[in-house]
């Protein structure tokens, strides 16, 4: 519990950190200048617990040996940790702006800002489209992990199930956008 809550904090005044310099600049130079800026306290706070607990390690009297679990515990966690909090933070916190970005998208397309009745048809359409794949392919293996019928028979039965599913998935997900960007230029094109 209290090396998590070391972690925890380390990654919330990352976090901070990275919002109150993205409110003057760009999400990516912030996330950049934010992890340049917070890597010596972070790794302070490390090295002095990690090196504050290393005579534990070594020492040989009975107490010593009831804690030895715990402080290894702690000193390769908090090691990975750090790792945790300067890369993999930042890197989720990207993320979260990139999925951001795609369900506004995906909203928009949707519910139709500005966008003429006959592109938001197509763009429900490529959407239930693309659920369609999914619910064909994927889905199952994900629960039975085994390919469904329909990939069996797609891809005549001489494949594993993981590779035909993935054949048929990427397969369809083409085939989707294929359509979907054909019938989008078709329902925008402009008649003389």
């Amino acid at each position: 519990i209290g090396m998590s809550g070391i972690i925890i904090n380390d990654s919330i005044v990352l976090v901070t950190t990275i919002d109150e310099y993205a409110d003057k600049r760009g999400l990516f130079p912030a996330i950049v200048d934010a992890c340049s800026d917070r890597l010596r306290p972070v790794l302070l706070t490390t090295l002095t617990t990690v090196l504050g607990l290393t005579p534990l390690l070594f020492e040989s009297s009975a107490q010593a040996q009831f804690l030895k679990p715990t402080i290894i515990t702690l000193s390769f966690g908090l090691g990975f940790g750090m790792f945790l909090v300067l890369l993999v933070v930042p890197a989720m916190v990207i993320m979260q702006k990139d999925f951001g970005r795609l369900f506004t998208s995906l909203r928009r397309g949707l519910m139709g800002v500005r966008v003429p009745y006959r592109a938001q048809a197509v763009y429900v359409l490529a959407v239930l489209g693309v659920v369609g794949v999914i619910a064909f392919t994927v889905a199952p293996l994900a629960v039975t992990l085994e390919a469904s019928d329909f990939v069996t028979w797609i891809s005549g039965g001489d494949m594993s199930a993981l590779a035909a599913t993935m054949m048929v998935f990427i397969g369809g997900i083409t085939s989707v956008v294929i359509v979907a960007y054909i019938s989008f230029v078709l329902a925008n094109w402009k008649r003389a």
